[in-house]
C-alpha cells in the first residue's frame, strides 16, 4: 500500500473534511508567572492564582488553617496537589465569597485545580479522572408553595 495513511491530518484529507486536530495544549500564565481560575461550589464562588513555591496556602488574607479551622476542610484543599503529585510546590492565594465553609472549600479546591491544569496541562489528565475539573453542579433546591420546605409538607391532622 503505497498510499498508507500515517497521520491525522492524513486521514482528514483523504476524507475530504476539514477535521481539526487538537493542539497539544499551551500553559496559561500571567506576566507574574501565576495561572488564574474561578472555582465554584453550591453560592460559594473562589478566584484563585496559583504560582510555584513553598506550598503556602492563603485564602482571604488568613493562612489556611486559620480560614478553614476543620481538618476536613484543610483536607479538601490539599487533594488537588496530592492527586497531581506537587505537593508543597506551588503557593496558592485566593479570595472566597458566598456560601458557607463547605461550600467555600469545594470551590477553592475547584479553582486550585483549574489554575494548576491550567498552569501545567500535563496535569490535566490526572485531575480530570478524579473528577476536580467538573463543577459540582448541586445546589440547593427550591422552596415550592403549598410545602413548608423544598418538598416536606405541613403536618397532617386528620381531626
Amino acid at each position: 500500500m503505497a498510499d498508507q495513511i500515517n497521520s491525522l491530518e492524513d486521514l482528514a484529507a483523504a476524507a475530504g473534511s476539514a477535521v481539526e486536530v487538537d493542539a497539544p495544549r499551551e500553559p496559561v500564565r500571567d506576566e507574574l508567572g501565576r495561572s488564574y481560575a474561578t472555582g465554584k461550589r453550591k453560592d460559594a464562588v473562589a478566584r484563585v492564582w496559583v504560582k510555584p513555591g513553598s506550598g503556602k496556602v492563603i485564602v482571604n488574607g488568613k493562612e489556611m488553617a486559620v480560614y478553614f479551622a476543620r481538618p476536613v476542610l484543610q483536607l479538601i484543599l490539599r487533594q488537588p496537589f496530592q492527586i497531581a503529585g506537587v505537593e508543597g510546590q506551588f503557593d496558592v492565594m485566593a479570595t472566597v465569597k458566598g456560601g458557607g465553609l463547605t461550600g467555600q472549600a469545594g470551590a477553592v479546591k475547584h479553582g486550585i485545580s483549574k489554575a494548576l491544569q491550567l498552569y501545567d496541562p500535563s496535569l490535566r489528565g490526572a485531575l480530570k479522572a478524579a473528577g476536580f475539573l467538573t463543577r459540582d453542579s448541586r445546589v440547593v433546591e427550591r422552596k415550592k408553595y403549598g410545602k413548608r420546605k423544598a418538598r416536606r409538607s405541613f403536618q397532617f391532622s386528620k381531626r
